[in-house]
């Protein structure tokens, strides 16, 4: 049976956790792991045939140019090197956001072009390293957001294939059971921010985002 281990407890850590028992590493159950450092946890994963990277710096809009790369890029960077070394297969979680200035309906191969946030250029950059150097991968490229809806308003011109977190872990846990590699799209069907939350909050306020740097539309071809 194939030996699983999750990186990261964050939103989606804790959900995949939760539907599918695997094993998991983070900060809060071992304070020595620190992903920027390698040395602090390759000998924990070695023992492992599956390595399921959920960690990134997540905060989208800001302007810390090498929080961003360190985490997003070069540490995805320095985990391929040991994965490769171990003959170890690497989940990548990326995002949709990658997409945000790609064409509507952005299939995986169409060009992604990051929009003007470090967030979607480190993790674009993640993205092609994963592809450039492992031997053995999965990209997952998707947005999960948290259920129930957290906020009043939801926005009615931002579109795409996100959902809720426990439906993109389970499509997630099903892609990685069934061995699947390369690059996949995940999500559900095309809809606003505002249907979203209209799921989980009935009186949530229909309004237009206006910040500047929020992709308006991150959808993408979930066929395959």
């Amino acid at each position: 049976m194939t030996k699983n281990i999750i990186l990261g407890y964050g939103i989606l850590g804790q959900e995949l956790v939760k539907q599918s028992g695997w094993d998991y590493l983070s900060r809060s159950l071992n304070k020595n792991f620190n992903f920027k450092n390698i040395n602090s946890y390759k000998e924990i994963i070695s023992s492992y045939d599956t390595v399921i990277n959920c960690i990134a710096n997540t905060d989208t809009y800001s302007q810390n140019k090498e929080e961003h790369w360190n985490l997003n890029y070069k540490s995805v960077s320095d985990l391929i090197d040991i994965c490769n070394k171990n003959n170890q297969k690497v989940i990548h979680i990326s995002t949709d956001y990658i997409y945000s200035g790609s064409i509507p309906n952005a299939s995986i191969n169409d060009i992604p072009i990051h929009n003007q946030t470090w967030y979607a250029y480190t993790k674009l950059l993640g993205d092609a390293h994963v592809q450039l150097k492992a031997d053995n991968y999965l990209i997952i490229r998707s947005g999960h957001k948290p259920k129930p809806f957290t906020y009043d308003k939801g926005f009615e011109d931002v579109i795409g294939n996100f959902d809720y977190v426990d439906k993109i872990a389970e499509l997630i846990i099903k892609l990685i059971n069934n061995n699947i590699k390369g690059i996949r799209n995940v999500g559900t069907d095309l809809k606003t921010m505002h249907d979203l939350a209209l799921e989980t909050k009935s009186d949530t306020i229909k309004t237009k985002c206006d910040n500047k740097l929020m992709p308006k539309d991150v959808s993408m071809r979930i066929e395959k």
